[in-house]
């Protein structure tokens, strides 16, 4: 009797896997950037081994492994990753410059999910310099707007499509953040490269961000195809205890 139930478990494990795998050899699963006939944007860049991390030449690399394979006689395929938290779209925790939050537990699981999500701008930077004081003043973004992307020359230079980290990106410098905090109301910065500071201002820029904890950082967006204007964001990090980063997946939604 045990034989026989063991051979039915065996037949209905063996049925599963036909119907789950069928015998169309040219099945093609969708890769997207765009859903609902154009109203909703991805706006987050897929992993893979070529793009960039921070001060490489050879990218992330590889990240995800198969160490559970049906082929490999597995009940079910189970992978692992193993990447850096602030790879590809990512957010940065108050704990991420300041030792003092990261102690106390300002990480990514702290962050608001109300600042994350809501309306926002998406706003195209003046080509050729950093985010300035003076730029920033220049793009008259009115108080009361509370998330801004900012698409600057490193969405048409495709940086985030290259595997080396290219330093000479377009980032915020300290006046800049200043005159951010200073003059708007905005809680919520996304830029398109993995930095929202740029480089010869990678930490200072960094510390007027997170200094109050108000001011939540997006890094890393795709922001290629999308038409500037008003949306809605949506920006879920994973909840990871302890964590001064995460990756965050992103998308627009036209209002």
């Amino acid at each position: 009797m045990k034989r026989e139930a063991l051979s039915v478990v065996v037949c209905a494990l063996a049925v599963a896997t036909w119907a789950a795998n069928g015998d169309d050899n040219n099945l093609v699963a969708p890769r997207r950037e765009v859903y609902d006939n154009g109203r909703i944007f991805d706006i987050s860049h897929r992993y893979q081994p070529d793009m960039p991390e921070w001060e490489s030449k050879d990218g992330i690399g590889q990240f995800l492994w198969l160490p559970k394979s049906m082929k490999n006689g597995s009940i079910a395929n189970n992978s692992e990753m193993k990447l850096p938290t602030h790879t590809g779209t990512h957010v940065d925790a108050p704990g991420h410059v300041f030792d003092h939050y990261f102690d106390a537990g300002f990480d990514v699981d702290s962050l608001d999910l109300h600042i994350l999500n809501g309306p926002a701008l998406l706003v195209d930077v003046p080509r050729g310099s950093n985010i300035t004081g003076q730029v920033m003043k220049s793009l008259n973004i009115p108080r009361g707007v509370k998330r801004v992307l900012f698409r600057t020359l490193n969405t048409d230079r495709r940086l985030m499509f290259q595997k080396e980290c290219d330093t000479s990106y377009v980032g915020f410098t300290v006046d800049g953040a200043k005159w951010l905090v200073e003059n708007t109301d905005i809680k919520l910065v996304g830029i398109d490269y993995l930095s929202v500071a740029a480089y010869d201002y990678l930490i200072p820029s960094h510390l007027v961000f997170l200094k109050d904890r108000e001011i939540i950082l997006v890094e890393g967006l795709k922001l290629d195809d999308v038409p500037a204007g008003l949306y809605s964001v949506h920006c879920l990090p994973l909840r990871l205890a302890g964590a001064e980063g995460s990756p965050i997946r992103c998308i627009l939604i036209k209002n």
